[in-house]
């Protein structure tokens, strides 16, 4: 029911944490996997190979998620090299947290455009190709935080609470082209970054959440997976909280 053997996909930031697991578990299931990265051609060099191991085919492309342009550029080429591209995976992000009195126009800037511009990018750059073939599914990458809020985060709470409206208002205008916009709401999730904080620190996070654990990165793939799967086909404009329950 999960499979997507014969279906192509991109995802963008796929080369760090959540976005190289979904890389490599969309492989799994039996997709070619395309993935953006910002700056390790040799990371992305490995992951390549790991989805070829797989036995599906593999395309890296260095891109700023925010360049309109170079998003074009990426749609444009993969359609190219494997004639159709099914499934649409808006992953890249950043965080550059401070309070609002210390944070810098730059560092508003910088979040909104990287975490939001981009989904707008890729979104828009993916609809062609998505229409011509009367199908697709986008796959909006969010954050607990676009729901509660997270003091010294108001860019990125502002940046993901955007997915949010945004994915559902596409999602009205492309529901009758049966293509479907979901968006997937990650709570604590343990990654290379999170890796580098103290056990006090991650004790006081795991209190907050009901499951009183922070979740795997195979967790929030295992829902793109749902999501760009068959097994989804009548769901959309919808947000799925991956998060233990902590934004209940």
């Amino acid at each position: 029911m999960f499979s997507l053997n014969g279906k192509t996909a991109l995802v963008t930031g796929g080369t760090r944490g959540i976005g190289r697991a979904i890389v490599l578990e969309l492989a799994a299931a039996g997709a070619d996997v395309a993935f953006t990265y910002a700056r390790s051609a040799e990371a992305a060099e490995e992951i390549k190979k790991q989805v070829e191991a797989i036995g599906q085919k593999a395309l890296a492309y260095q891109a700023d998620a925010a360049d309109a342009a170079r998003a074009d550029e990426v749609i444009t080429d993969i359609v190219k090299e494997w004639a159709h591209l099914d499934i649409l995976v808006n992953n890249a992000g950043i965080t550059k947290d401070t309070l609002i009195m210390r944070m810098s126009e730059s560092q508003w800037d910088d979040v909104i455009t990287t975490n939001l511009k981009s989904v707008f990018n890729y979104s828009k750059s993916s609809v062609r190709p998505f229409m011509k073939a009367r199908a697709g599914s986008i796959i909006n990458i969010s954050s607990v935080v676009g729901l509660s809020g997270n003091a010294g985060q108001t860019n990125y709470a502002a940046s993901k609470a955007g997915i949010i409206g945004f994915s559902k208002s596409l999602a009205k205008e492309l529901a009758s082209r049966n293509i479907r916009v979901n968006t997937i709401a990650p709570g604590y999730i343990t990654t290379e970054m999170t890796g580098q904080l103290s056990d006090k620190v991650m004790d006081a996070i795991k209190a907050s959440i009901p499951m009183g654990k922070a979740g795997d990165v195979k967790d929030i793939a295992a829902g793109v997976i749902f999501l760009a799967s068959d097994a989804s086909r009548y769901i959309t404009g919808e947000t799925i909280r991956i998060d233990g329950g902590m934004a209940m």
